[in-house]
């Protein structure tokens, strides 16, 4: 007869903390950072989210990344999912936090893996995509929003492959 419930308790021993230590855990704020972040996911793949947010003229909004090392590429707004962060929680921070827009979160439509960024000396981050919808209103005017955006009816050149890729496949939008 199996026993039940001993591998929850053996990891938390393992771990050295007891379940209920787990009550003292803050959630992180802002990034982890650089040196730490290079440290954990040069050896581990990095779990990500990407809001895709489409219009009812079959486009989809896409931000320009202004820094790093995809500097210039259009891109899916996505981040990093923070231990002990709900996956849905983190689509609804990255969204705030890149777009400054409040959205609710939709189905998952798949995942996205990057191996252009491992063959390129990056990290090996998988991204969970969901759909989400504006519930801040319309994007009228994207000077107000944090990222350089604009909605996309035909992909554009400079975006990752992988989401490229993944939206034509998806979303049913053409690359130019």
């Amino acid at each position: 007869m199996a026993r039940r419930g001993r591998g929850c308790r053996w990891l938390a021993r393992l771990a050295g903390r007891r379940p209920a230590d787990r009550a003292l855990w803050r959630p992180l704020r802002g990034p982890l950072p650089q040196e730490e972040f290079d440290r954990i996911f040069s050896r581990v793949p990095r779990l990500t989210v990407e809001v895709v947010i489409t219009s009812t003229a079959l486009e989809v909004l896409l931000a320009l990344r202004d820094s790093g090392p995809c500097k210039g590429l259009w891109h899916l707004p996505g981040g990093t999912v923070r231990f002990g962060e709900p996956v849905t929680e983190a689509v609804k921070r990255v969204a705030l936090d890149e777009l400054g827009l409040t959205v609710s979160v939709g189905e998952l439509l798949g995942y996205i893996e990057y191996p252009s960024h491992y063959d390129n000396g990056l990290d090996s981050p998988v991204g969970l995509a969901f759909r989400a919808g504006m519930l801040t209103g319309e994007v009228d005017d994207p000077l107000e929003l944090r990222s350089q955006i604009a909605w996309f009816g035909t992909l554009p050149e400079n975006m990752h492959d992988e989401q490229r890729e993944f939206l034509a496949r998806h979303l049913d939008i053409a690359s130019r």
